[in-house]
């Protein structure tokens, strides 16, 4: 029967760069997804295109695939990556340009774009849609004015269509995490659109390492101090059959472990009802699914479910509001935590002396009751603390000014060690996330094969 290795080489902007080059180099796979997009990172991306038109996309990719493009193409493995994030276009030309300049030959990129409706926002508020906020009910006229950017989550089947194009490298905007699996597995095995317990098996492998090492070993609580050699951890890879049964491993020789404990463990991962996990392809079913190891670092999962999508999709949209600053102040022992707590109260009277207007101001001393807030029991004298203090307000200034404060505060309580931030804090622009609903009839996915002949 034959089988897909699918294998997973990011799992957030940020994570391991050597990851996806172990991945090609470790041992066979077919397909190499890359995850790059994040609620927030849309909200980054649209502050680096306002700054500079041709950015908005992940540049690390781009740096990444002029380490392994030219071996991808050799061995026929195909990349699909949500790298382009508000600006996928730009990433595509971009890529070129790198195969241009090594001499690399016959790459075609296929371009996932109609995500982006944020030219469609008022046609969708006239004919009805609320577009109200999905966490909290707030009605969407109070940021409407604002809106920056808006982006449907798209599913599998642009990414299968452009696979099936011919395309070595597949670049979307804003799609879901798990359609970077199912779209190869949809072109590979031929599944149709209504063959709902194998989107929905393709949809849960895709749930499975979109997270990367979370589902090898990595962040696991299940026994996180037997984990053998994480600073080598190997990252997952799905080896799916037609029938829609797949294997979780990773390459020989590497890090952390594939059990049915690491695997539940992602399995669990931004779960709600488990018996309906929703996307835009398939409402999957994850009750119904078995688990068992087969191998050492093998674990065959089966049994999928899956039933028709919603008709909605989810939209992510950022608006800017306002501007926040932090500082962090380190006071050492003795009485470290009332040190820090009184020059907290230092600068809120001085700072409410000057009349200054906040949204928010929130004071954590690090190493003491970030992480439990009130919680925490009470102090036992440790022998240093980090007082950290962060504000919203409307405007820049307000915050320059709150900056203005932190120095003089050498001045305060004794066991002042130096602020953790180089030179003055620099206010930066608060980019807010606004989920929401449209109907999916509203989005018309689109791709296009971009290649330099």
């Amino acid at each position: 029967m034959k089988t897909v290795r699918v294998a997973n080489g990011q799992a957030f902007w940020g994570d391991s760069p050597a990851a996806p080059v172990a991945q090609v180099r470790g041992g066979v796979i077919d397909y190499l997804t890359l995850d790059y997009l994040a609620e927030i990172t849309m909200s980054v991306l649209r502050k680096q295109y306002e700054r500079d038109a041709t950015a908005g996309y992940a540049r690390d990719f781009v740096g990444l695939m002029s380490e392994i493009m030219r071996e991808c193409l050799e061995r026929n493995i195909k990349v699909v990556a949500n790298a382009g994030g508000i600006n996928p276009e730009a990433c595509a030309r971009a890529l070129l340009d790198v195969a241009a300049v090594q001499g690399v030959r016959g790459l075609r990129v296929g371009v996932v774009t109609g995500d982006d409706i944020m030219g469609q926002l008022d046609d969708l508020i006239r004919v009805g849609v609320s577009l109200q906020n999905l966490e909290n009910g707030d009605r969407f006229d109070t940021v409407r004015d604002r809106i920056a950017s808006a982006n449907a989550y798209l599913g599998a089947e642009p990414i299968a269509r452009a696979l099936a194009e011919g395309a070595n490298v597949v670049i979307t905007g804003r799609c879901t995490d798990p359609g970077l699996v199912l779209g190869p597995l949809v072109h590979e095995f031929g599944w149709q659109w209504d063959d709902w317990d194998l989107l929905s098996a393709g949809t849960i492998a895709g749930h499975i390492i979109e997270c990367g090492a979370q589902a090898s070993g990595g962040n696991f609580q299940g026994g996180w101090e037997k984990m053998p050699d994480l600073a080598h951890v190997g990252y997952p890879i799905i080896e799916a059959r037609a029938d829609g049964t797949f294997i979780v491993t990773k390459h020989p020789g590497t890090g952390g472990a594939v059990t049915t404990a690491t695997v539940t463990e992602q399995l669990l991962y931004e779960l709600g009802d488990p018996t309906a996990y929703l996307s835009p392809d398939v409402t999957a079913d994850f009750t119904s699914i078995r688990l068992r190891e087969v191998g050492e670092d093998r674990v065959e999962v089966s049994g999928a479910r899956g039933n028709s999508p919603t008709d909605s999709l989810k939209v992510s949209m950022a608006y800017p509001d306002g501007f926040r600053g932090s500082a962090m102040i380190t006071w050492a022992w003795p009485d470290a935590v009332a040190k820090a707590e009184l020059a907290d109260s230092i600068l809120r009277t001085r700072l409410d002396e000057l009349g200054l207007s906040f949204r928010q101001i929130r004071t954590d001393l690090v190493g003491y009751n970030s992480v439990h807030g009130p919680l925490t029991p009470p102090a036992s004298d440790p022998t240093e603390v980090v007082l950290r203090v962060s504000v919203w307000a409307e405007d820049e200034r307000t915050v320059r000014r709150f900056a203005a404060e932190i120095a003089p505060l050498v001045m305060g309580p004794p066991g002042f060690t130096g602020l953790l931030a180089g030179g003055r804090i620099q206010p930066s622009r608060v980019m807010a996330y606004w989920p929401a609903l449209i109907p999916k009839s509203a989005v018309d996915p689109q791709v296009t094969i971009w290649e330099r002949v």
